[in-house]
């Protein structure tokens, strides 16, 4: 990977009425690239952001951010971080604009330079036109548009999002991914976590899949794929297809997931399953390449986590 590391994680350690939430994790993230953390819901993913902003204090390892030791330097590091938590938190006492120029005061940016900034920001996020609504007036998508448009307004060299479409319709989800490309295009970093597969696999450069507080696979999306899972996947669905499923479907794939009234069929060669599925036309049959849903569900298993 080129690139210098701008976060540095070694031996990362954080606990909670002595659990380890974060367990010995170390990784690196190199400038230019998009880095995804991804995990099941309490695996770990926003207390290891948190340490790594220098909002939590570890409880072992080390950690540079922008070349810098966190905690100790966190507040002169995040000079040059951009940060897009989880929830929106704009505020609603003030106009779009005015989101903009006084979050910049927290980097010292003068008003008037950060009027400046403003215009910028506001078409990068697409909302040339909203400068002077209230917070109340935007939708769910101009609301996750402009937080993430607040995060750069002090022109970060690295940008952290937690979540950043999580609620959002498909059409502002692409806005976004279209927003973020550009970011990394243009030579910020980015450090993402999401639970959306499909967001993962168009923007990361590499990945790590998180659970219980540590790191379980590390890769490309793509090199996850070719090395954790089957490359065919067909998809039986209806009434029966259990039964089915277990007389017909197991002799000839190589796994096989039962969830529902849904088979996940995972093999090379899916002939020998769809000559049988063609004596079977009350069910139903989706047939696709392996992604990294797949490999995610196969690392951290279907059941739900709250």
């Amino acid at each position: 990977m080129s690139g210098a590391a701008v976060l540095d994680v070694r031996g990362l350690r954080k606990l909670y009425g002595g659990r380890a939430v974060v367990d010995n994790l170390s990784f690196a993230v190199h400038a230019g690239e998009c880095f995804g953390i991804l995990g099941p819901n309490g695996a770990g993913k926003t207390t290891t952001l948190r340490c790594c902003l220098g909002l939590t204090n570890p409880d072992g390892g080390t950690l540079e951010l922008g070349g810098l030791p966190v905690p100790a330097s966190a507040r002169l590091a995040r000079y040059r971080v951009g940060v897009v938590p989880q929830f929106d938190n704009l505020d609603p006492d003030f106009t779009v604009t005015e989101n903009l120029v006084m979050y910049a005061r927290y980097f010292d940016i003068a008003a008037r330079d950060a009027r400046a900034r403003v215009p910028a920001l506001l078409e990068f996020a697409g909302l040339t036109d909203r400068g002077a609504s209230r917070i109340d007036a935007l939708s769910g998508g101009m609301k996750r548009r402009l937080t993430l448009a607040r995060a750069l307004v002090n022109d970060p060299d690295i940008l952290f999002l937690d979540e950043p479409t999580t609620g959002l319709d498909p059409q502002a989800r692409h806005l976004i991914w279209d927003g973020l490309k550009r970011l990394v295009a243009g030579g910020k970093t980015l450090i993402l976590t999401t639970h959306f597969m499909d967001e993962a696999e168009r923007l990361c450069d590499r990945l790590c899949v998180m659970d219980s507080g540590a790191i379980i696979a590390e890769d490309t999306p793509h090199g996850l794929i070719a090395r954790l899972i089957e490359p065919v996947v067909v998809e039986v669905y209806g009434e029966g297809v259990r039964e089915w499923a277990q007389s017909h479907a197991r002799p000839v794939v190589e796994r096989l997931e039962l969830t529902g009234e849904t088979a996940f069929c995972y093999m090379h060669d899916p002939a020998p399953l769809l000559e049988r599925l063609g004596q079977a036309p009350e069910l139903r049959v989706l047939r696709r390449a392996a992604n990294l849903e797949d490999v995610f569900i196969k690392l951290t298993g279907r059941d739900i986590r709250d």
